[in-house]
């Protein structure tokens, strides 16, 4: 059976891998999904544990070749989060006859993993989201493509690529692994609350109210260039018309998710940072560009690509981008999370003991404030 101290990163390929479909994902009082076995149906083959990429990380891989990368076309660099090379890296699978899976909303909002075998369905995976998404059967989706001997490129978090290679068991040549360089991943839990509330805003709704998200929001956008991109906005918009467009430094939710309050347990001390990656490529903004190589900010947008291996070296360098090389150290200097886990803050655990007892936006202001009353709030509540 599934050992039950360990800090669960929620990849699910422990799931997926059972053979007798014992484990389901539950979430937590805190929104995260985490593993529970049927031990009436266990056989105890403990494939849920050899398949754990917290258990058995990955050894250590040498240092990557480093790029910074803008896709010529502005306008999907436009609608990307930074410098669209992951789409002109999907296109390449699809013209093979490929298949791609990315994260995406569902009607609901919710961030979930799907695939597309269109060059139209990439629209869905462009762009953060942050919030954890849900794999559900797409690693077993991918297998069988995979065993077809279609061309499949997966992308998701760190940890859920060094997931998808546990469950495989096996390399696949087929196979092209693109991560991102991954701050940590919020709660579902969190995000739903979030927009919940900016829908009785926007709706002169009661808090508390019942409605459907999909009747209510027809775009979200957390990485929104209205205003470039070193200025992002997170942006929804309503069916009645009406948008928030709220700058990153301002939005409560995003303040959240950067002071590190509202992540899974296991960011902390994330088992697939650089030196433990098991992508072909990783991706990220490349914050710092506009010092390193000043003629490549124009405010759309640049990618820092981080790429493991000689094959995919090759695949870059193939591409219709501008590529300029770069120095690791020099890209870890302006992006610590490449190679660091955050830390745990002192009131995470407040944060999610009054989240459900108030609004998202207090709740986060009464974690990070330093005034007297929320001092004195924090010790009334540690001591309850």
């Amino acid at each position: 059976m599934l050992l039950n101290n360990i800090p669960c990163c929620g990849c699910e390929a422990c799931r997926s891998v059972c053979p007798k479909n014992c484990i389901s994902m539950k979430a937590d009082k805190e929104g995260f999904v985490y593993p529970q076995v049927d031990l009436s149906l266990c056989i105890d083959c403990k494939l849920c544990e050899k398949v754990c990429p917290v258990l058995y990380p990955a050894s250590s891989t040498k240092a990557p070749s480093v790029y910074a990368g803008i896709n010529n076309d502005t306008n999907i660099r436009l609608q990307s989060s930074s410098g669209g090379i992951f789409t002109l890296i999907a296109e390449q699978i699809l013209k093979k006859n490929g298949v791609v899976f990315g994260a995406c909303f569902d009607e609901h909002w919710n961030v979930i993993h799907r695939y597309t075998e269109t060059k139209e369905g990439l629209s869905r995976f462009r762009g953060s989201k942050y919030v954890q998404s849900h794999i559900g059967d797409s690693f077993i989706q991918a297998k069988q493509f995979l065993d077809e001997g279609r061309e499949v490129l997966f992308s998701g978090t760190p940890c859920q690529i060094a997931g998808l290679k546990k469950f495989l068991r096996k390399p696949y040549q087929n196979l092209l692994t693109v991560d991102v360089v991954c701050h940590g991943v919020p709660s579902p839990k969190v995000w739903q609350k979030y927009l919940h509330e900016s829908v009785c805003k926007a709706y002169h709704i009661k808090q508390g109210s019942y409605f459907s998200l999909a009747d209510k929001i027809t775009n979200i956008n957390f990485r929104s260039k209205e205003n470039g991109w070193n200025t992002y906005h997170i942006r929804i918009e309503y069916q009645n018309g009406k948008d928030d467009s709220i700058p990153a430094a301002k939005n409560t939710y995003i303040q959240a998710f950067l002071s590190d309050l509202s992540l899974r347990p296991s960011c902390y001390a994330c088992p697939a940072k650089l030196r433990h990656t098991q992508s072909d490529i990783t991706l990220a903004d490349f914050w710092g560009i506009d010092r390193l190589h000043p003629e490549m900010d124009d405010d759309k947008g640049c990618s820092l690509i981080l790429v493991h291996n000689a094959q995919t070296l090759s695949l870059l360098k193939s591409l219709d981008c501008q590529l300029q090389e770069q120095d690791l150290d020099e890209a870890i200097a302006f992006n610590p999370s490449i190679i660091h886990s955050v830390k745990e803050p002192i009131n995470r655990k407040f944060f999610y003991t009054i989240l459900d007892k108030t609004h998202f936006a207090f709740s986060y202001k009464a974690s990070t404030s330093s005034s007297l009353l929320m001092r004195i709030i924090r010790k009334i509540y540690r001591q309850l």
